[in-house]
């Protein structure tokens, strides 16, 4: 019988280690995380048709009738896990009363996750396309309607100075426009059921420093001027965050 131990204990050291590698190959459980953009003006909510701001690089002040843009290429980021999105083109619009947009990302494996990827902007292979994927549509408002290719960001209101009142259109979607951003998620995302993210308006148009505001007085109209889309494009790089606590 003692001679038998060692054969038993082997046996079911074996048969626990087989278990500790079908523990360990399982897949990671999967749930839902939203992506809650919310438009904000500095530190306020965006308030469109009814908000007025100072127009940061002249005089007058604004109003912004519309703003919409499309964030794409999402994926998650850890030391040991990656999640990309699928079909990943979202159409960000703030057309409702709470002035947010939810981005649904449905199969998340719940690993440990540090970072937040995402581009604003359509990459170069889908802006050449004409395949409807994910929110791109060929035939819709955010389509040149000279070229093949999509606008990235949509902007549209008014300019109120002393004098006159201006027609604000800015529609920005050259190749080179495409921005890639970065957040930190503090490793939160395997855990949290959303991430709540805050779109700047007023970041496009002001930037970090002086030489990066825009004078929507001199320059009201940005379709197809390189130079302005570049200046607008470098801006709203920094446009999206993580809210601060209390937004």
């Amino acid at each position: 019988m003692l001679k038998r131990l060692p054969l038993v204990i082997l046996a079911v050291l074996l048969l626990a280690g087989g278990w500790v590698l079908i523990l360990a190959q399982r897949p990671a459980p999967t749930g839902p995380v939203d992506l809650r953009v919310r438009a904000v003006m500095g530190a306020e909510p965006l308030r469109l048709g009814t908000g007025s701001y100072p127009n940061p690089g002249g005089e007058g002040e604004f109003t912004i009738r519309d703003f919409q843009f499309y964030l794409s290429n999402v994926r998650l980021v850890g030391e040991d896990a990656e999640y990309r999105e699928p079909d990943s083109y979202h159409l960000v619009r703030f057309d409702d009363e709470d002035g947010t947009f939810t981005i649904e990302l449905p199969e998340v494996p719940r690993e440990e996750y540090t970072r937040l990827e995402f581009a604003i902007g359509v990459d170069s292979a889908a802006n050449a396309s004409y395949a409807p994927v994910g929110d791109l549509d060929p035939n819709g408002r955010m389509a040149w309607g000279w070229e093949i290719g999509y606008k990235f960001v949509l902007v549209e209101g008014r300019l109120d100075a002393e004098d006159a009142t201006l027609p604000l259109v800015y529609h920005v979607g050259f190749d080179e426009n495409f921005r890639r951003v970065s957040l930190l998620l503090d490793g939160d995302a395997p855990v949290a059921s959303s991430i709540d993210l805050c779109a700047d308006l007023m970041r496009m148009f002001a930037g970090d420093e002086a030489d990066e505001a825009l004078d929507m007085r001199r320059t009201s109209n940005v379709t197809t001027e390189r130079g302005a889309s570049r200046l607008l494009a470098d801006n709203y790089a920094g446009m999206v965050s993580r809210c601060s606590t209390g937004e």
